[in-house]
């Protein structure tokens, strides 16, 4: 059962990366990052006012969010500033660059999330998690060289230097929930962490985009910019449910939502209809079977 969790979330998230390029084309970046994280918040307050309302009707519900001491929202926000950070980078990469170009390296996540834990958590890789990497770092090499024959330059582009950043960010990210799911409630640093979001990115929108909006991108709404913030928190919510049950396998789990990248991937080629398709879905293939291996060595 937790598989097919795992599975549902891997669509919702492909489809989410989809939905940005959506909104994200020729159009204003900070708003519609804004407006998507606002969708998730509100998502999630009537279930946090519920679940104190009414704790003894929500308790033993799936969508319960308990009563956090304030300590703990330190953490929580915590997680807000590296997980906006890092959508501020790759809500500008998606822009400006193929979506096709984007999945492959956001699909080398696990990778970076590894020698995150080698140099904090002092992990030791085994002989099937070098190979792993080797494989994925190889494909990733060949990867940049076709992207050339795209004119993107992976060494002097600054918007592979955006995605890379929030890439690497997002493995932060999920290093930091390893810590935060071992000690805290999971609905609660799901909620929490999307309600701190709208409010780091409320100055943002006030102070730095809304008084020089008229010099930069128009701001144009659109119905995929909702859908952002809603198929994310799907994706999250079915990711930690299928965790939470008992014999679930993590770097199953792991392995079958970052195939989620092969729906961007799919999607991002037939809507956007962008370059070189077969020769960056091998190499796609490639990567993710890198990462397979990585996963399943762990």
């Amino acid at each position: 059962m937790w598989a097919l969790f795992a599975v549902a979330s891997a669509v919702f998230l492909g489809t989410y990366d989809v939905f940005k390029k959506l909104s994200l084309n020729s159009n204003a970046v900070l708003p519609v990052l804004f407006f998507s994280t606002l969708t998730s918040a509100i998502i999630f307050l009537p279930l946090v006012l519920l679940s104190t309302i009414y704790p003894e009707v929500f308790i033993n519900s799936v969508m319960f969010i308990p009563n956090a001491p304030l300590a703990q929202h330190g953490f929580f926000f915590l997680k807000s500033v590296i997980v906006t950070s890092s959508w501020i980078f790759t809500f500008f990469a998606v822009k400006h660059l193929p979506l096709t170009i984007v999945s492959p390296i956001r699909a080398t996540g696990p990778i970076w999330t590894l020698f995150g834990a080698i140099l904090i958590f002092s992990e030791h890789l085994t002989m099937i998690q070098w190979i792993g990497t080797a494989v994925t770092l190889l494909f990733f090499y060949f990867f940049s060289l076709a992207g050339k024959s795209e004119g993107i330059h992976f060494t002097t582009n600054k918007w592979i230097a955006f995605i890379i950043a929030g890439t690497l960010l997002g493995s932060v990210s999920g290093l930091y929930d390893k810590f935060l799911i071992r000690n805290f409630d999971r609905m609660a640093v799901q909620a929490w962490s999307s309600i701190y979001q709208v409010g780091l990115l409320l100055p943002v929108i006030l102070f730095l985009w809304y008084p020089k909006r008229k010099e930069n991108t128009k701001f144009e709404w659109r119905w995929s910019i909702p859908m952002i913030g809603l198929f994310l928190v799907i994706a999250d919510f079915l990711y930690f449910y299928a965790i939470s049950f008992d014999g679930s396998l993590i770097s199953v789990i792991s392995a079958l939502r970052r195939s989620g990248v092969i729906i961007s991937f799919t999607l991002g080629g037939i809507l956007f209809h962008e370059k070189n398709i077969r020769q960056k879905g091998w190499l796609l293939v490639g990567i993710l079977a890198g990462v397979m291996i990585l996963l399943f060595g762990s």
